[in-house]
């Protein structure tokens, strides 16, 4: 694999998207004025009055940079299904890519730098948005990007690896109901895991997006110890690097067969 082949890959990536930025500007700004509006500042009023706020802390400040670290994992998991299925069987733009000298780790490597790009940039715009709303509590919080970087790409890189192997769309779909979804309501974003029952708590606390979630609010928040960002960033780190991985070697199978 060649860095400088790789970039290229990149570089049709960028290309293709100034075609199409038109269509997820307005998501990519409404959205987390939409979201936190709703969530941080309407029910966070009914939270705050109640009395039940998780930790102490204002629900607004609780809650954003939950949905921060879910817009990371749903971003690198959108990235990475129907684009990656559709540059196989409907664009095929990885067997044009392959006509050239690019070989199959400049493709994975090229796709998965976009697709951190994207994440990279709809967590800046969220990031923006929550410290509009004053929900950043420390400066530790401009460390909470590459944290969500890091979270797109724990996810982008398994699930380019499935999208790889797959013939239809549908098979997305369960992915999305069962796992994505679930890992959305129930990995600490809106509440703390320590309410769900002992064994689902221990399920979400498997789960990256947890660890993405109680990375992130403690960067926000300026609570996070040493000790608990190195293994956070450690089992992110386990899950991105083991998923490009996977996806060299599913990428392979399928495109050289």
């Amino acid at each position: 694999m060649s860095y400088a082949l790789a970039l290229r890959s990149y570089e049709f990536w960028l290309a293709f998207y100034k075609r199409t930025w038109r269509g997820s500007l307005a998501t990519s700004i409404v959205n987390p004025v939409f979201y936190l509006g709703a969530l941080g500042v309407g029910l966070g009023t009914l939270v705050n009055r109640a009395g039940t706020t998780p930790g102490g802390v204002d629900y607004l400040a609780f809650v954003a940079p939950g949905v921060l670290a879910a817009t990371a994992m749903q971003v690198g998991t959108t990235e990475a299904s129907w684009p990656v299925l559709g540059s196989i069987r409907w664009t095929r733009v990885y067997y044009a890519m392959l006509a050239t000298p690019l070989g199959i780790g400049d493709i994975v490597v090229g796709h998965q730098l976009w697709m951190a790009t994207r994440v990279a940039t709809s967590s800046a715009v969220y990031l923006a948005v929550i410290a509009a709303f004053g929900g950043i509590q420390s400066p530790l919080a401009v460390l909470a990007l590459p944290a969500c970087v890091l979270i797109g790409v724990a996810f982008a890189g398994p699930m380019a690896a499935y999208a790889a192997t797959r013939e239809r769309d549908g098979a997305f779909v369960p992915v999305m109901r069962f796992g994505i979804v679930p890992m959305f309501l129930f990995s600490g974003t809106f509440f703390p895991i320590s309410r769900l029952p002992v064994v689902l708590e221990w399920v979400a606390r498997a789960t990256p997006l947890w660890h993405g979630v109680d990375l992130c609010r403690g960067l926000t928040l300026g609570t996070i110890t040493w000790s608990s960002a190195v293994v956070h960033v450690a089992y992110l780190l386990v899950w991105a690097v083991g998923g490009v991985a996977l996806a060299f070697s599913t990428y392979r199978r399928r495109l050289l067969k």
